[in-house]
């Protein structure tokens, strides 16, 4: 067979294959930040913000009580791990959850996150945040 033919024949085969990973991707974000949605709900932030990239990270900043700027340290390598671990630490106690779940939020964040946003959780406010004095 001729590569020209080889080509064109493949044309429809690679383009579905390249429209169903697109569908594939856009649905397993959508299941990956689903229990964001709730937690957000649950905290009393617009809950569709869990949707939006980058957006989601300065809300879940904001539900925490950490400072905006965070997001930049997110982008350096290393440094991103340990303030992911941290916010999973302030979620955990701005639901008044302890370090056993927090643990969870670090190493099973999608399972941990639906519990809270399913389970009996309140939020309490935000752990970070420095409580003020009148």
């Amino acid at each position: 067979m001729h590569i020209l033919q080889l080509l064109t024949d493949d044309t429809a085969t690679s383009a579905g294959i390249g429209i169903g990973g697109i569908i594939g991707g856009l649905i397993g974000y959508i299941i990956g930040v689903l229990p964001l949605y709730g937690v957000f709900g649950k905290a009393g932030q617009p809950a569709w913000a869990a949707f939006v990239p980058i957006y989601n990270v300065i809300v879940l900043l904001k539900v925490v009580g950490r400072p905006v700027w965070w997001i930049i340290l997110l982008i350096i390598p290393i440094v991103d791990i340990v303030i992911w671990v941290l916010l999973a630490i302030d979620l955990a106690k701005s639901f008044a959850k302890g370090t056993g779940f927090a643990v969870g939020l670090i190493f099973l964040s999608w399972i941990f996150a639906l519990i809270l946003w399913l389970g009996s959780a309140q939020y309490v406010g935000p752990a970070a945040e420095a409580p003020r004095t009148a």
